[in-house]
Parts: C-alpha cells; structure tokens; sequence
C-alpha cells in the first residue's frame, strides 16, 4: 500500500471523547459535587444511587436465522422489520454491587417517575434519604412527581431524594451509563429484540447474574485528581 494511501487512512480515523469545557465554573461545581459523593462511606439511612437510561430499537427478523454448527457460526439475514422503541431503565448502587433494570415504551416524566417510586417504597422503604447521581434531563426534576401523583404523595418522595445532577459534557461521571455500557456490550449487542417483553427477560437475567457476583465499582477518580488531571480546565485566578 502507497505511503500516500496509508497516511489517507489513518486521517480518516477519528476518536469520540467527551470533552470538558473550558474554564466552565458550573462544570466543575457540579463534577466536584458529584465525585465528594462518591467518597462518602456507605451508609444505609442514605444509600447513593446512580440511574441512567437509553433508547433501545426494536428489530423483528424477517428470515429465520440459520442456527450455528460446528462449520460456521449462527447466520443472521441483514434485512429486519423495525417494530418501534423501547427505554431501558439502569439503576446501580457502586458501593453494594447491586442493579436493577427496568424497560418500558418510553421514556416520560411519568415513567422515570414511577421507577423511582416503585424503588423508594420497597428496596429504600427504610432509607432517610436517597442521594440520585443522573444527568438533568428535564424528566429527571422534583416536578415530575407532582406530574405523576398527588401533591402530598410528590412531597413526601421529593424530600427522600437528594439530586446530584452530573454536569453537561460530563456524562462519564455517571457510574449507571458504565453499568448501561457493561449490559449493552455483554447482553443486546448483535442480538435482536422484536418486543419488549424478551428484551425485559435478558436484562433482568443480566441483572440478576451481576448482582450474584457482587460485582461493585471500586471508584478511584477524586477531586484531588480532577485538580491535577484537569488543571486546564480550571479557571485561571488573577491575584
């Protein structure tokens, strides 16, 4: 191959980071907010749990698949039928090793709230307060419980829940998009779900076998890190 050739391709490479603002006062807050947070012992009257969620779309093979043998693997016709999308829920506590996934038609105000609730009453019945790490997508508010139940209902959730809101362009300080990243690569990737209840089925077993391992998240990046590590992207102090 041609040296010009080579230098072509190699050009054309590219790497997709997610890249930190400069100087950007309200990122660092929120990063040094968010990562104190996860420095804090475990507690149980006041678990940290991190969420996070992703659009899925559902595909309906078209042709049956050719089964795998021992001359070639498992053959796939590329063509599929779309049959709409679905949201999956991840939920994650780093300190315990535990997740829960949940899937549903879309990804509400409502719903998020509704997951939520459904946590707050039974896993964290006897927590004092929950403190939420997740981006802050506008159905990630205190409002989208009062859009979903009563006002006295909402009160009582709100002041269970202590938001953390990870910082735009920041998302990597999210330990659910990991875990989100972690089940999409060993659970969905190459396989096709034409509905939601198969997709529900193969999370929940990925969950479910996470879980038994006790897998945690041992998280080493701190603030004293973060000041070294991304010292330009600090804002300069004239004295």
């Amino acid at each position: 191959m041609a040296d010009a050739e080579k230098n072509g391709m190699t050009k054309r490479k590219i790497q997709y980071w997610v890249i930190p603002p400069e100087a950007d006062v309200e990122f660092i807050a929120a990063m040094e907010d968010v990562l104190d947070t996860y420095e804090q012992p475990y507690d149980s009257d006041y678990p940290v749990l991190c969420m996070d969620e992703q659009p899925v779309q559902l595909h309906k093979e078209v042709r049956q698949p050719i089964p795998a043998t021992r001359c070639h693997a498992r053959r796939v016709d590329y063509e599929y039928e779309r049959c709409g999308t679905a949201c999956v829920f991840m939920f994650t506590e780093p300190l315990v090793g535990w997740r829960q996934v949940s899937v549903r038609d879309q990804r509400t105000k409502v719903d998020w709230a509704a997951e939520m609730e459904a946590l707050m009453n039974t896993r964290y019945r006897k927590a004092k307060k929950v403190i939420l790490v997740c981006d802050n997508l506008n159905t990630h508010t205190r409002g989208a419980f009062y859009e979903t139940f009563s006002a006295t209902k909402a009160r009582a959730l709100v002041k269970r829940i202590e938001f953390r809101y990870i910082p735009k362009h920041g998302s990597w300080l999210n330990v659910a998009e990991n875990e989100l990243s972690s089940m999409t690569r060993q659970c969905m990737t190459g396989r096709r779900f034409e509905s939601i209840r198969p997709l529900q089925k193969e999370t929940k077993a990925w969950s479910e076998a996470s879980n038994n391992k006790q897998r945690g998240v041992d998280w080493q990046f701190n603030v004293q890190s973060a000041r070294r590590k991304l010292k330009s992207r600090y804002p300069k102090i004239k004295s």
